[in-house]
């Protein structure tokens, strides 16, 4: 214990390491921190979880998964779950059942365990989870109606797999010490009873709080953390682990409970589970041994493959029966089900508790639920896009444009992007600018774009082209700098700022590389004055006739190109670096100043 802060240290180190290689390597970040718990624990022995936190060990990780579970059901919003078509509906409901019972019966006899044990086994292994499956699309471009499909079923299904498993876990751990089923249905009663009852008052009065404002807005995140955390201490106390579903309802009530404002909650909730998941899987993964991994033999694999090799494919063929899906489309679903956090998180805290009241088979649960996890998340990530390649689904190049901002320069760009027949989509976290772009018919996204919530709910998969059009000098920069790793460097663009206000910004350097956008002279502040003074974003076809210089000569230089779109949807942006030259067939999209005198004779005549 001398070392024990050194050691926490290297451990937040090496987990900021491999979120930095997931990052970089667009892969899903429980990767790389499963093999780097690995190398650090039964690989080379650096790492022993067990004496670092002795008895601590096991309710760090309650609390750990808790917040887990707890953030992942505030993002079950039941009128998504209907609001997504009758696919997701299925995958998430019938399809999970599907595969939790072929999970299970193909783990009682392969894997020689107990219906108990492979019960547990089979609802753990249910979820996949955003933080694994969205990585994954944004490579992936898929057609849009199927990036939707695995997109909702990966956020949908977390939550309520999670419920599941929980549930499932409560009836195996209680019947493990009495062999009277009554009895065992009797506890589990009870455990339901506290848990639903203690997760929906909780929910409820503490969506009071937040709804009448009883409590300061900054301490709103603070708060419902340690409200959270206390209903979960106070359920387990009333009934030994009910907490897990208590603080599970909890979360799901206040996500489906009108006027409470959980984004912020959610929000703050990212940021401490990006530090909670980073470290827990490197010191879960440590605490695998030697034995343990030598349980995964040929019956493992065997296992593995009859999830991913029937499971899937059976549940996909069922809950897609009677829709339009194309069989190549469905062979692309079967195929996706990498999974990921609540499942290893789940598995670890599970195989914790069971093992120490000694059920049979509990060693096995962590082993293999890492197999597939490791498995499904490096075989999918290598090969879902050559396959969605060969299958012939994938769409085209992306040319949609997310906008950042929808100010009324945005707007005005959006609306003849639009109108032109490119996909755009328009981000901010003022609700006044949002709602004026959706009546505007703009689609939008409120909210910060770079956030962990904008990864899962922004859609991206059409996405091409980042035009950063904000107000806010360093929403822009940092925006470019984000998804600048997505879309590639010549698809993001930087905006010109004062001289006087680039010198004091310090992410000018880090963005000198990117195209400026529009020109040297044209900051925000010049397009925005523009604009309200009454000029004009305009867009006209490039026919054979067309000429650029004419054109300029009748603004009189009171004239901006903006872009072009080619006949295929194709952008050219006008920047610094290049000049723009319309070509034939193309839609010129330009900022007519209101002085300009073509348009002054316009308007005279």
């Amino acid at each position: 214990m001398e070392h024990a802060g050194l050691d926490l240290a290297a451990i937040g180190l090496l987990a900021l390491i491999c979120q930095w290689l997931a990052w970089q390597l667009k892969l899903p970040a429980i990767l790389m921190l499963l093999v780097a718990g690995i190398a650090a624990g039964p690989v080379t022995g650096l790492l022993d979880p067990d004496a670092l936190f002795g008895d601590l060990l096991f309710p760090l990780v309650s609390l750990a998964v808790a917040v887990i579970l707890f953030e992942g059901s505030l993002t079950l919003n039941f009128r998504e779950l209907g609001g997504h078509g009758r696919t997701v509906r299925r995958l998430v409901t019938w399809g999970a059942l599907i595969t939790g019972v072929i999970a299970t019966v193909s783990a009682h006899f392969l894997l020689a365990l107990s219906w108990e044990m492979a019960s547990v086994l089979g609802a753990l292994l249910v979820v996949t989870g955003p933080t694994v499956i969205l990585p994954m699309l944004q490579t992936l471009r898929a057609r849009e109606h199927l990036t939707q499909i695995l997109r909702w079923e990966g956020i949908l299904i977390d939550p309520v797999g999670a419920i599941g498993a929980v549930l499932v876990y409560e009836f195996v751990a209680l019947g493990s010490g009495s062999e009277a089923a009554t009895q065992t249905l009797l506890l589990f009663g009870k455990t339901a009873l506290i848990g639903f009852g203690l997760g929906i008052a909780g929910g409820h009065l503490w969506g009071q709080v937040l709804r009448r404002h009883w409590l300061p807005r900054q301490l709103h995140s603070f708060g419902t953390l340690m409200m959270m955390l206390a209903l979960f201490s106070l359920s387990n106390l009333l009934f030994h682990e009910s907490g897990l579903l208590t603080v599970t309802v909890m979360g799901a009530w206040l996500a489906n409970m009108r006027g409470v404002p959980t984004r912020p909650i959610i929000e703050f909730k990212e940021t401490l589970s990006v530090l909670l998941i980073s470290g827990l899987f490197i010191l879960l993964a440590a605490r695998l041994t030697v034995e343990q991994l030598a349980l995964l033999g040929w019956p493992a694999w065997a296992f593995l493959a009859v999830l991913v090799g029937v499971a899937r494919p059976l549940a996909v063929w069922l809950c897609t029966l009677g829709s339009r899906l194309e069989l190549r489309e469905k062979a692309l679903l079967a195929f996706i089900s990498p999974r990921g956090i609540v499942a290893a998180a789940t598995a670890s805290l599970f195989a914790l508790r069971l093992e120490e009241i000694g059920v049979p088979g509990a060693e096995m649960l962590v082993p293999v639920t890492f197999l597939v996890i490791i498995s499904t998340v490096v075989s999918q990530s290598l090969l879902s896009r050559p396959l969605a390649r060969w299958l012939g689904v994938q769409r085209p190049s992306p040319d949609g444009v997310l906008i950042i901002g929808a100010n009324q320069v945005a707007r005005a760009v959006g609306s003849q992007l639009q109108a032109a027949g490119v996909s755009v989509v328009l981000a901010d976290s003022s609700w006044d600018a949002i709602q004026l772009a959706q009546r505007a018919g703009l689609t939008t996204y409120y909210g910060d774009p770079l956030s962990e919530h904008a990864a899962q709910h922004l859609e991206l998969s059409g996405i091409g082209y980042l035009l950063p059009l904000s107000p806010y000098r360093e929403l822009n920069a940092l925006a470019a700098l984000h998804f600048e790793h997505l879309l590639g460097r010549d698809r993001v663009f930087r905006l010109a700022v004062d001289e006087g206000h680039r010198a004091n910004r310090p992410h000018a350097q880090a963005l000198d590389h990117l195209p400026l956008l529009f020109g040297r002279e044209v900051t925000f502040a010049r397009l925005s004055r523009l604009v309200e003074e009454g000029g004009e974003v305009r867009r006209e076809r490039c026919g054979e006739k067309f000429r650029m210089e004419p054109l300029r000569q009748a603004h009189n230089g009171h004239w901006l190109p903006m872009l072009c779109i080619g006949p295929s949807g194709r952008l050219r942006l006008a920047t610094a670096e290049g000049g723009l030259t319309p070509r034939r067939g193309d839609t010129l999209v330009s900022l007519i100043f209101a002085d300009s005198p073509a348009r002054r004779a316009r308007a005279a005549s």
